[in-house]
């Protein structure tokens, strides 16, 4: 065990709240929610801003493990089990890929990998899953397949909602969780128009048509100081009863991401653009002046944690294919199983757990 591991050993909690700025000027973009826009509030401290939702941090956290261009898990992570989704053939006959557990709203809850006419996966993790069907959840046993399959569901929650497993009762909380909250705001209002420059005479256009030159009001923010708080709940992960080189690797995973995310860009939006004030010292408030590990540090500890796991056999990369017609939103399969609507309707968000 790493020695930065060692300190972890008795707490329940490993807590951040990491400063952040913009990285030019004081303006931002908050998350915004239909029907709502911005989510500010009031507190004893003052004006509040929701700049990033837990929701939306979980997709960030986990896009930092996956290399688009190669679409599969960053180097450092090589061996992590995860599922992969193909359809059809690309020009050298190879299966095409389509998605992948590591990015499904819902992970291993995805319609992609359910829902298809191929029961294989569906059918597998049922029997792995056998005899949960009634009685209180064995969450050891649930805690193996998920480690088996997708060990991000155990860092970021899953809810496998089909009535086949379990009638629907399989659940697991975020372990690892994070916002954005902004403290002492004020509105920097704003505008501008949508110039139509083929008709401009037509001022104050159709704005359902897109036509003419349209006027637009634009409400940024600005803050006395901006949080990312970050959350990873040791307890939870130990409570999973897996083995000492499972919750070894889980507990590394959780900080690879939290150090990757605040290492690398956070452009949460086109106006919202931060940084940490300090990235070199990101000390935890519980344990007190804990300090997150460096990249490096991180990336040499997991490279021994997944291999000692792949010798074990505790993780497998799973390919499925899914060759039915791609559906709209707007049309239901007979017989599927609503999702539990922990989906965050905001403009960038979706929830990569269903808890």
């Amino acid at each position: 065990m790493p020695d930065f591991l060692t300190s972890l050993k008795s707490a329940n909690r490993l807590l951040f709240t990491v400063p952040l700025r913009p990285l030019q000027g004081d303006r931002f973009e908050p998350t915004g929610f239909p029907s709502l826009g911005a989510a500010s509030y009031q507190t004893k401290d003052g004006q509040k801003l929701l700049v990033e939702s837990a929701q939306s941090m979980a997709n960030r956290l986990e896009t930092t493990c996956w290399d688009m261009a190669t679409k599969a898990p960053v180097t450092a992570l090589a061996g992590i089990s995860h599922v992969t989704v193909t359809r059809g053939k690309d020009e050298n006959n190879k299966p095409k890929f389509l998605t992948d557990s590591m990015l499904e709203a819902h992970r291993i809850n995805s319609a992609y990998l359910l829902e298809g006419k191929d029961k294989t996966f569906l059918n597998k993790i049922k029997e792995e899953l056998g005899g949960l069907e009634e009685g209180p959840i064995d969450r050891k046993k649930l805690a193996d397949v998920l480690l088996k399959y997708d060990i991000g569901s155990l860092i970021h929650g899953v809810f496998l909602a089909k009535k086949e497993l379990a009638g629907g009762r399989l659940r697991v909380a975020r372990a690892l969780s994070a916002f954005i909250e902004a403290t002492g705001v004020n509105v920097a209002a704003s505008g501008g128009v949508k110039n139509d420059h083929v008709h401009p005479g037509k001022v104050d256009g159709d704005p359902k048509n897109h036509f003419g030159n349209i006027p637009f009001a634009r409400d940024e923010y600005v803050a006395d100081r901006i949080d990312c708080h970050i959350n990873l709940d040791l307890a939870q992960i130990r409570g999973y009863g897996l083995s000492n080189d499972a919750e070894e690797l889980l507990v590394l995973l959780a900080l690879y991401r939290v150090r990757k995310l605040l290492d690398g860009d956070l452009r949460l939006r086109t106006a919202c653009d931060l940084e940490p004030v300090d990235r070199d010292n990101i000390v935890a408030s519980r344990p007190e002046k804990w300090k997150l590990p460096e990249l490096a540090d991180l990336e040499t500890a997991l490279k021994s944690s997944i291999d000692k796991c792949k010798e074990l056999k505790l993780m497998v990369h799973t390919t499925v294919t899914f060759e039915d017609e791609l559906m709209k939103a707007k049309d239901k399969k007979d017989g599927a199983v609503a999702d539990d609507g922990d989906t965050e309707p905001s403009e960038d968000d979706s929830d990569t757990d269903g808890e």
